[in-house]
């Protein structure tokens, strides 16, 4: 599939009229929605919006790429748009926005389109292309632009004086990494430097570099904003960036690689160990356990949801009062529910510690994290082989186990770099597997009974919490929801939470659940109301925002409040913050139970006491929106 293929006249928009980054995005959308592109305009624009979160999709030179693989799409699509005035779009360059092209692409399908998104950045990066864009009048006109310049190929430099290897890849492998990959070689190319570079994209690793390529190589330039395979690279000099540079800075990347002044990689740094010196152990620590925590997720929705209806299904249909103990299987529409839902839930620990390992030490650190996930959630300990006398350590076991895993797996290679070149291929397969496993699963018969005695210990306390003590703990997880409202903080209520649900559920839910999805959704809800009651002191962008905010912050996103937040932070964070923990503070004292780790509103059922939970959301959103519209200045 070709770009000019996925341009359709009917979705573009040749005199935009936004004028701030938001209202172009809900301009562009529409303009989907109208024309049956996008059948959800909330679902798709908060798939734009999360994307936006990572890194502008502003690239530079006054153009901009946003997009989203989103469920709310019927069918591939991109749409142009042209600013005569300019939008700020917090582009990398920090100057304004001209041309615009939203990628829609609908979740599960084929790589076809990356090809044509591929081919967009050829087209955007030839000289002059981008001003025959801005002169166009008509849809035919771009559509005659993109069919009759076939982009060309940057043919390798023959005779070159230098030749130079790399690597771009960005976190969604969509827009940025082709990008960077065309800026590289065509400043190469003006330089007279010969240069191969490999794409780590969506749809995989194009133009994959061998052994002879880097050999021959006079230095490596690495510009990523996620982990590529970095150990090759051992001796060769190195420029490592991220993907962002690649597109602004070319020439200084290219520059500073043939300087003779880049630093020499050494293999013994591995790709995770280079990247804790670099960033901080805390950062290195949070990003291993993300890696955990997105591919558990799904698991704990899913089957924690799953487990909660065969609940609700068995109150619903009544169950009699000497069965209570069989709640949530009693009828067999119940039992079906819940047995799926436990086969889901079942994997929430080996899957997170699988992940984290592999995050540390890549598809070798898989095997012995999910056997360490595996003997947490089950409880094998040393002294307690007997199955009667299982002592799971539930989710701090895992997580311990996962990191565990993963230092195992390092150490063993560092251990086993004396061996053989001819056993380099017997490493992965056998020893890393083998061995690995087996220290892990040893470590763990030790790390289970202190974590298993913690985590006992902590849902004993959760679940004897009532009044001032529930009081305090809601105040903490609601008011840290909305603090960075997405970022670390955040996330570290939001895992510490879903953490408490596998011990709970069987319960009614977990209190800590619902202090935290309350925190989160006052944000975005509290941006609706003070639109609604300020409307002096915003612009008619942010009024129509806020207003989009309350689907937002009833589906339990939080993010819907950034951009209310990126412009004005030292009102809207602590009004925020206010509110959210006002929520989760009284949704603790009240002792209302949560069964589900996601949905806001469509999982009120899942609650102990919806209405109470509802009126301490609305409480909050009301507090915060109030607070922020007090303090913002009028426009």
């Amino acid at each position: 599939m070709e770009i000019k293929d996925l341009l359709k006249s009917e979705v573009m928009i040749l005199d935009l009229k936004a004028q701030s980054k938001i209202a172009a995005i809900d301009e562009m959308v529409q303009k989907l929605v109208d024309e049956g592109y996008v059948k959800d305009f909330e679902t798709f624009k908060a798939g734009i919006l999360t994307r936006e979160h990572q890194t502008s999709t502003g690239l530079g030179d006054g153009i901009a790429m946003p997009h989203s693989k989103n469920s709310a799409v019927t069918q591939p699509v991109v749409l142009f748009a042209k600013s005569k005035i300019g939008v700020d779009y917090e582009a990398l360059d920090h100057q304004p926005v001209h041309l615009f092209f939203m990628i829609a692409a609908p979740e599960g399908a084929n790589d076809t389109h990356l090809e044509a998104l591929a081919q967009l950045s050829k087209f955007l990066l030839k000289d002059g292309f981008n001003s025959k864009l801005k002169a166009v009048n008509y849809p035919r006109e771009v559509l005659e632009l993109f069919s009759s310049n076939e982009a060309e190929e940057i043919e390798t430099v023959k005779n070159a004086e230098h030749y130079i290897v790399a690597v771009t890849a960005c976190t969604t492998g969509i827009a940025h990494t082709y990008m960077a990959e065309e800026a590289l070689k065509k400043q190469a190319a003006q330089m007279n430097v010969a240069i191969k570079v490999e794409t780590n994209g969506a749809r995989g690793i194009d133009h994959k570099l061998t052994a002879e390529d880097i050999k021959k190589a006079d230095a490596v330039i690495v510009a990523a904003d996620k982990k590529v395979e970095m150990n090759r690279f051992s001796g060769k000099e190195l420029v490592n960036k991220p993907v962002a540079e690649a597109i602004r800075n070319p020439k200084i990347l290219i520059e500073t690689a043939l300087s003779g002044k880049a630093p020499v990689f050494e293999a013994e740094n591995s790709e995770e160990e280079s990247s804790e010196t670099a960033t901080g152990l805390g950062k290195a620590f949070y990003k291993h356990l993300m890696g955990g925590v997105s591919a558990m997720l799904p698991f704990v929705v899913g089957g924690g949801i799953l487990i909660a209806l065969a609940f609700l299904i068995d109150q619903a249909m009544g169950v009699p009062h000497d069965q209570l103990a069989n709640l949530g299987v009693y009828h067999p529409i119940a039992a079906y529910f819940k047995n799926v839902g436990g086969a889901a839930f079942a994997f929430m620990l080996p899957v997170l510690a699988g992940f984290i390992a592999n995050s540390i030490a890549d598809k070798p650190g898989l095997v012995a994290g999910f056997v360490a996930g595996s003997m947490a959630s089950s409880g094998l300990a040393f002294g307690h082989l007997d199955s009667a006398k299982m002592i799971p350590s539930g989710f701090l076991g895992a997580l311990v186990g996962g990191f565990l895993a993963g230092g195992v797996i390092l150490l063993l290679r560092k251990w086993t770099k004396a061996l053989p070149k001819s056993l380099d291929g017997i490493k992965a397969i056998l020893i890393y597997p083998l061995v690995g496993t087996f220290i892990t699963g040893f470590l763990m018969l030790f790390v289970n009974i202190p974590m298993a005695a913690i985590n006992t210990g902590l849902s004993s306390f959760l679940n004897s919490l009532s009044g001032a003590s529930a009081l305090v703990l809601g105040l903490v997880v609601g008011g840290m929801m909305a603090i960075d409202l997405g970022g670390p903080i955040n996330k570290a209520a939001y895992i510490f939470a879903t953490g408490t649900l596998a011990a709970t559920v069987a319960d009614g839910g977990s209190v800590v659940m619902a202090a935290v999805m309350a925190g989160g959704m006052v944000p975005p809800l509290a941006t609706t109301v003070a639109v609604l009651l300020f409307k002096n002191k915003f612009t008619k962008e942010e009024r129509n925002s806020g207003l989009t905010n309350i689907v937002m912050g009833l589906s339990f996103i939080t993010e819907g409040s950034i951009p209310f937040a990126a412009s004005d932070p030292a009102r809207a964070i602590p009004s925020f913050f206010v509110g959210a923990a006002v929520a989760g503070g009284l949704t603790g004292l009240a002792n209302i139970k949560l069964m589900a780790p996601h949905g806001g509103i469509f999982v009120l059922a899942l609650t102990n006491n919806p209405l109470l939970y509802l009126l301490f959301i609305l409480i909050g959103a009301v507090i915060s929106g109030v607070l922020f519209g007090a303090l913002k200045k009028v426009k």
